[in-house]
């Protein structure tokens, strides 16, 4: 089945709660049917082609499957922040450390970024005990479509001197990284590695 075809039939992706809302019926689906990269990169593709809440929406879940396929533990976000609580787009833990990446994603870079809502974000989490504290976590920009060599955003981390809090890759390098695991003697270690802090971009 096509992503459209799923899509219709789950039904609208929003914020409601519950265990059989379109969301979790969507995130089932990714879990028990999405189970290779190439599979995945389908889906994101046809997400950056086509516009609308709703394929925004599948992109930010697909984007945070990819995370299992590295090796995190996930937990999905909200796709619209609230006032009452924190609007991280999810939150992965790597059981190999007791170390957590935040990502933000993004459609595109043509936008510049406030850096201050990733922050605040993982500020956020931490005050709510679900990371550590800083030395354990990282803000991790994930971009669809790239058309600006991703300057402008790594620009900003480091004009904001946040090189040791942020980073920003495309999602095509996620996927790429899921393909090392997936064919080569790669480990979820060596993604860790790759994805944490030394610059500002992942390469």
């Amino acid at each position: 089945m096509t992503l459209t075809e799923i899509l219709e039939l789950v039904g609208a992706l929003d914020d409601a709660p519950g265990d059989n809302t379109p969301r979790e019926r969507f995130r089932n689906h990714l879990a028990k049917s999405v189970t290779t990269v190439g599979a995945l990169r389908d889906y994101i593709e046809t997400c950056l082609r086509t516009s609308g809440t709703q394929y925004a929406r599948a992109l930010q879940d697909l984007v945070n499957h990819a995370g299992r396929l590295l090796g995190f533990a996930v937990e999905f976000g909200r796709y619209q922040g609230v006032q009452t609580g924190i609007g991280n787009d999810g939150l992965w833990k790597s059981p190999a450390a007791d170390f957590f990446v935040v990502p933000e994603v993004k459609t595109t870079d043509a936008y510049t970024v406030r850096t201050s809502t990733v922050v605040g974000y993982i500020d956020g989490l931490i005050s709510e005990k679900k990371i550590p504290d800083w030395d354990h976590a990282l803000g991790l920009y994930l971009v669809g479509r790239v058309d600006a060599s991703l300057s402008q955003m790594t620009s900003t981390i480091v004009a904001e001197k946040r090189l040791h809090q942020l980073r920003v890759a495309s999602i095509e390098t996620l996927l790429t990284l899921g393909e090392l695991m997936e064919r080569f003697d790669v480990t979820h270690d060596d993604v860790l590695s790759v994805l944490r802090p030394g610059g500002p971009l992942v390469g």
